[in-house]
């Protein structure tokens, strides 16, 4: 005990770095075990799509989605994504919701929208399309 007290008067900078880091782990956990939207893998969407009619909106540019896309999914424009205009999903609203960007993380601020917005239940695919192509799964072309 008497290391780290004498640790932490030497440094105290990094013990407050230390802290902090500690801080910002501990509340993201807490926050992502009690938030609305849910992050899930390839395996749990195609669940999703099976069992529950899950739909599937894709969320990147165009030439991107056109290059290649999880079957059966909608496009969402970024700029409509970007200013909360979900009126081409309202039908889907009490559906299960599966967001899909590149990387997973643009989608996240669209999923607290679209939860926002009234839709029932909103997910985000972990990791984005990359998941998806590294779990081999197919995609398709055109659109």
């Amino acid at each position: 005990m008497d290391q780290y007290i004498e640790f932490i008067t030497n440094h105290p900078i990094l013990s407050l770095a230390w802290v902090g880091l500690v801080f910002l782990i501990v509340s993201g956990l807490i926050k992502s075990k009690f938030s609305a939207i849910r992050q899930i893998n390839p395996q749990q969407l195609t669940l999703l799509i099976n069992r529950e009619d899950g739909k599937v909106v894709d969320i990147r540019a165009q030439k991107e989605f056109s290059a290649g896309h999880i079957a059966n999914s909608v496009h969402l424009s970024p700029e409509k994504a970007k200013q909360s205009d979900f009126s081409s999903l309202e039908k889907y609203k009490s559906k299960p919701i599966i967001l899909v960007c590149t990387t997973g993380m643009t989608a996240q601020g669209t999923a607290t929208a679209m939860h926002k917005a009234g839709f029932e239940e909103v997910y985000v695919l972990a990791s984005g399309m990359g998941a998806w192509q590294s779990a081999s799964l197919p995609t398709t072309t055109g659109r």
